[in-house]
């Protein structure tokens, strides 16, 4: 079972997140895509809250995060303390822009981190899901014009 929510900044199109659950017997991944702010950090937060009620363990997959403010940071830290008060297992594959900041804001490695090897829910996560197709080119790259040979016919 998958559900999407998307949080929209209506005040520049450019700032969007997406976050995704996959919930399976042995735990949860949620994949965020895009950027992470003041604008959208408690959506990601709640949205992990509900997904804790679902499952004891809880992979939260950043990789496709472009950008983190500290309250992307805030919310990281209030996901870790619910997950502690609700007995729950998580952990967090983060971009490099998460790493930059959990670099400067979280030095002693409070937060949980994992790798995509280290994970199994991960592993079985992109190897049969949609994750694993292109997505679709929206703007398209200029084709080389087709050379017609002799007896060929286009409608």
């Amino acid at each position: 079972m998958e559900t999407s929510m998307s949080v929209a900044q209506s005040w520049q199109q450019s700032r969007t997140a997406q976050f995704t659950a996959r919930w399976g017997p042995k735990g949860s991944v949620i994949t965020v895509h895009g950027e992470l702010d003041a604008a959208n950090a408690d959506q990601l937060d709640d949205y992990v809250q509900r997904t804790i009620r679902r499952s004891r363990r809880v992979i939260l997959d950043l990789r496709d995060l472009e950008f983190i403010g500290t309250a992307g940071f805030s919310a990281l830290h209030r996901i870790n303390v619910a997950c502690s008060a609700a007995q729950a297992n998580w952990a967090m594959v983060p971009s490099p822009a998460v790493s930059r900041l959990l670099g400067i804001c979280d030095p002693d490695g409070t937060l949980p981190v994992t790798t995509p090897r280290a994970e199994p829910l991960l592993r079985s996560a992109r190897a049969g899901g949609d994750e694993s197709r292109p997505l679709l080119q929206l703007v398209p790259q200029p084709r080389e014009r087709l050379r017609q040979q002799p007896g060929d016919v286009h409608l």
